[in-house]
């Protein structure tokens, strides 16, 4: 599969975007006319820049306002593409996209526009380049790609093809099998771009809010499947307007792109085995069991804090590592390890982010399987030394630099807690039973990078992106899901929201909060508060509200309050939660039930629960520590 990225993608300099390109993987770029002309390299110099990055230059783009223009406009285009042929040719490209056009001059008709395109085809053939036709949605007279199509079929040049992009086509929601008719040899070019479901002007959706396949609501893979169909060879390549991309870090953005393609077209093969697709093998995405354990990297002196925390909460330590200054922390279900090592990752954890979750393992059916599939979609392999008779367990780089570790239940992985630990039986505990959800919090701009990694590793789906209202910002929240594991992203852009103080508390994304269920949170609440447990104090008002507006039982009312739980409820059940006041670093615990068939995580409660956490937390500027 050979790849591709425009470079209007991307934040930067050319000279930037060229190095995340070839950084991330890529075979090619295309060449966005504005940001060779905004650069101060001749076109020799530019080719050179790309040929030494190890890249090549798939494609030079755009040239507008072509076909159907009476005279003396239909001269000037004609002139005009001279020009941009003798460019590529120093540029040392091949292959020039057209867009439909939008000239209030043109004429249409699509003999009109075969005929100057099969007399443009004449000139490029002398220049030694070819000419992709692409349609618009927003097109004035070609706006769909069957009569792009048509164009390009009655033109019969052969330097003539077709240029095929996603978003053009699915924004008008034009059945994608319909490419399956064009030859394709005649397809030039495929572009690939993503997007969330929005009723707006199509020009607008498309220049402010593309996205890597897979990070939007299109349907690329359907899209792709159809493509794949026609015996296309081609490139592949992403062509991506987005204002968060195009101030965002270009080295994220293009390794989300590369990835992003090798997911749609593992997608592909997998809907539609008998589907060529360039890949290697590697395992199909499989869900996760469960959360097997948390390690929090800390330090000997702040580890007791931790530690007393955990015992609030009913857990027990129940044993040590075999080797390192690792002690391990249960309850029901649940395996919390308490990391103090002074050197190795864990120390390098604590040293940039301070106490906090440095790795998460997750239980597949076969980690070595997970590990190979995470590694083919480019996600970073973590390597650290196991000392002589303990596990090398699978892992690669997470969220924030942290570490996400494979276990199964049919190899010695599953046995870890005999290998690498010992142990003792634990107590009855306060009822917390499993890991019901992680709360990753990072930069807004990092949210679609986050959820594209589980989704495209895992075998997962995402909900769609809610506003947590926070009395300072607004916090964008997405759920993902994998089986047994539930992770919120909340993306802050406003340094004063609780999430936003947070990350730059703990230097960069990272886990801010762990929620634990219960099979009966009112038993886990009263036997928390005989353990001291730091429960987060919720107002008299919110308990008015929520009996009116749910028609709840006094009595439960009152239970709740006395307890400070919030309650929500959807059409598939109820739910339950409490908090922890948060530590001075910004971190809290969570407690929940669901009953009945309840998905959510309570984000009506949300508003209520960041005002009592800032009523909670220390000032803004006062030192952690």
């Amino acid at each position: 599969m050979k790849t591709s990225i425009a470079t209007v993608s991307l934040s930067g300099n050319l000279s930037q975007k060229l190095e995340a390109i070839a950084g991330a993987g890529f075979d090619g770029i295309e060449i966005f006319e504005q940001d060779f002309l905004a650069s101060d390299f001749t076109p020799g110099d530019v080719g050179q820049m790309v040929r030494d990055a190890g890249l090549e230059i798939t494609l030079f783009q755009p040239f507008r306002d072509f076909e159907s223009l009476p005279e003396p406009y239909r001269s000037r285009a004609f002139a005009r593409a001279a020009r941009k042929f003798e460019l590529m040719n120093q540029l040392g490209t091949d292959l020039v996209l057209v867009c439909s056009t939008t000239h209030p001059a043109a004429l249409g008709g699509i003999d009109r526009m075969a005929r100057d395109f099969h007399d443009l085809g004449d000139l490029a053939k002398r220049h030694g380049v070819r000419v992709g036709f692409e349609a618009l949605c927003w097109g004035r007279f070609v706006n769909d790609h069957r009569d792009a199509w048509e164009v390009v079929r009655r033109a019969n040049h052969p330097n003539v093809g077709l240029i095929l992009d996603s978003f053009h086509t699915l924004a008008r929601r034009i059945d994608p099998d319909s490419i399956r008719a064009i030859p394709g040899d005649r397809i030039f070019f495929v572009q690939l771009a993503d997007a969330p479901a929005i009723d707006m002007d199509l020009l607008y959706w498309s220049r402010h809010f593309r996205n890597m396949p897979g990070e939007g609501d299109l349907d690329v893979t359907g899209f792709m499947r159809a493509v794949t169909a026609t015996g296309y060879a081609g490139p592949l390549s992403l062509e991506i307007f987005n204002d968060q991309f195009r101030s965002g870090l270009p080295r994220l953005v293009a390794q989300d792109g590369h990835r992003s393609l090798i997911a749609v077209m593992d997608r592909v093969r997998r809907v539609e085995p008998a589907l060529p697709a360039d890949l290697p093998a590697f395992a199909p995405p499989a869900p996760v069991a469960g959360v097997e354990f948390l390690e929090f990297a800390t330090s000997a002196e702040e580890a007791p804090g931790l530690e007393a925390l955990l015992r609030s909460c009913g857990f027990e330590k129940t044993g040590n590592h075999v080797s390192k200054p690792v002690g391990l922390w249960r309850q029901g279900g649940v395996n919390v390890l308490v990391n103090t090592d002074a050197s190795g990752f864990a120390n390098s954890s604590y040293l940039v982010h301070g106490t906090g979750v440095s790795e998460i393992a997750l239980m597949l059916p076969d980690a070595r399987a997970a590990f190979e599939r995470a590694s083919a979609l480019l996600a970073q392999p973590h390597a650290q030394a196991a000392g002589e008779g303990e596990l090398s367990i699978p892992a690669i780089r997470g969220v924030g630099g942290s570490v996400l570790r494979f276990l199964d239940a049919t190899s010695d992985l599953g046995r870890i807690w005999d290998i690498d630990f010992r142990t003792s039986p634990a107590g009855a505990g306060a009822g917390l039973t499993r890991v019901d959800h992680i709360g990753q919090t990072m930069p807004y701009d990092e949210m679609l990078s986050w959820s594209l990694f589980y989704t495209s590793i895992f075998d997962a789906h995402k909900s769609p992106v809610v506003d947590v209202v926070d009395p300072d910002g607004l916090v964008r929240s997405q759920a993902v899901q994998s089986g047994g594991l539930r992770v919120t992203l909340n993306g802050a852009s406003a340094r004063g929201t609780l999430a936003g103080r947070f990350i730059e508390d703990s230097f960069g994304s990272s886990v801010q909060h762990i929620a634990f269920a219960s099979a009966d949170i009112f038993a886990t609440a009263a036997a928390m508060a005989s353990r001291d447990f730091p429960v987060l104090q919720i107002g008299a008002n919110y308990y008015h509200d929520v009996e009116a507006r749910f028609g709840l039982p006094p009595a439960l009312v009152e239970r709740m309050r006395l307890a400070n739980i919030l309650y929500d409820e959807d059409a598939g059940g109820q739910f339950f939660q409490f908090y922890s006041a948060p530590r001075p670093d910004g971190f809290f615990f969570e407690i929940v039930q669901r009953q009945g068939n309840y998905q959510g995580y309570g984000a009506p409660n949300a508003p209520f629960r960041i005002a009592a956490q800032k009523r909670a937390a220390r000032p803004a500027g006062m030192p952690k520590r």
